[in-house]
C-alpha cells in the first residue's frame, strides 16, 4: 500500500507541484507569511518542515542563541524567533539568502541571516538550540537548489554537518534534525558515530507515504545508538 501511494505520488502529484512551484508564491503559516520564488524548498508542501516546526513550539525558546542550518523560506526561524528565540539563518543557497531577508523584513521579524555552506561562514560560536532539516536523498545536486534535496553520494552532507558540529554547541545545547525513512538511515547513523555522536529519536509521526522521526544528537557516550 506504501510504495503504492508513493508511485501515485510521482505519478499524479509531482508534475502537477513542479508546474505550481515554477513561478514565486505566498504561503502563510499561524500568521507568519512567507514568500517562495522558484529553487527554494516550499515549507507547505513537504510534510517535514511542519513536523520540526510543531516540535519546536513545545521547547523552551525564549532568549535562547538558535541556529537553522538550511533556512530555506524562513518559516521555522521566523516562528522560533516569534517564540523570543535569538536567530540566526543559513543557506547555501543564494536565491534563499534574498526570500530570507525578505521574508523577516516582511514579518517584522529580526533575524540575523548568513548565506554559508553549513558552518563555513558562520563565525564560530556556541548555540543553544541547532536545528536542521537536512537534504537526505543519497545523489550529486546540480545546483544550489537541489542542496536541499542531495546529501551527496556517500552522504558528504553528513559527514561535514557532524565533523564540525562540536564548533558551534555547549555542554546544554539541543540539537534536532528531522529524517524520514526513505533515506539511507544506517549510513547517517555511522557519519555520526565516525565523529563521536549518537541519534536518539525522540518523536515520530507517520502520513500516508512516510514515517518522520526527529532525532536528538548528543555525544556518543551520552546518547543512545
Amino acid at each position: 500500500m506504501k510504495r503504492a501511494l508513493k508511485y501515485l505520488a510521482g505519478r499524479f502529484y509531482r508534475p502537477l507541484l513542479v508546474k505550481y512551484l515554477s513561478l514565486e508564491r505566498t504561503y502563510t503559516f499561524k500568521g507568519i507569511r512567507v514568500q517562495v520564488p522558484p529553487g527554494v524548498f516550499h515549507p507547505g508542501f513537504f510534510f517535514s518542515t511542519k513536523f520540526l516546526l510543531r516540535f519546536l513550539e513545545r521547547q523552551p525558546l525564549k532568549g535562547r542563541s538558535f541556529l537553522e542550518l538550511g533556512a530555506g523560506s524562513g518559516l521555522i526561524s521566523l516562528s522560533v524567533a516569534r517564540q523570543g528565540a535569538i536567530v540566526t539563518a543559513t543557506d547555501v543557497n543564494p536565491q534563499a539568502i534574498g526570500c530570507l531577508q525578505k521574508n523577516a523584513a516582511l514579518n517584522a521579524c529580526p533575524l540575523e541571516i548568513i548565506h554559508s555552506d553549513l558552518y563555513a561562514d558562520i563565525p564560530r560560536q556556541p548555540f543553544d538550540i541547532v536545528a536542521v532539516n537536512p537534504p537526505y536523498y543519497r545523489k550529486q545536486p546540480a545546483n544550489d537548489a537541489e542542496k536541499a534535496w542531495y546529501c551527496g553520494p556517500e552522504g558528504e552532507y553528513f559527514d561535514d554537518f557532524f565533523s564540525d558540529l562540536g564548533l558551534y554547541i555547549h555542554s546544554r545545547s539541543d540539537v534536532w534534525m528531522v529524517l524520514c525513512d526513505g533515506c539511507d538511515l544506517p549510513m547517517i547513523y555511522r557519519q555520526a558515530a565516525r565523529y563521536g555522536w549518537a541519534l536518539t529519536c525522540v518523536y515520530t509521526r507517520h502520513n500516508l507515504v512516510e514515517k518522520n522521526y526527529i532525532f536528538q544528537i548528543t555525544p556518543l557516550s551520552k546518547g543512545i545508538l
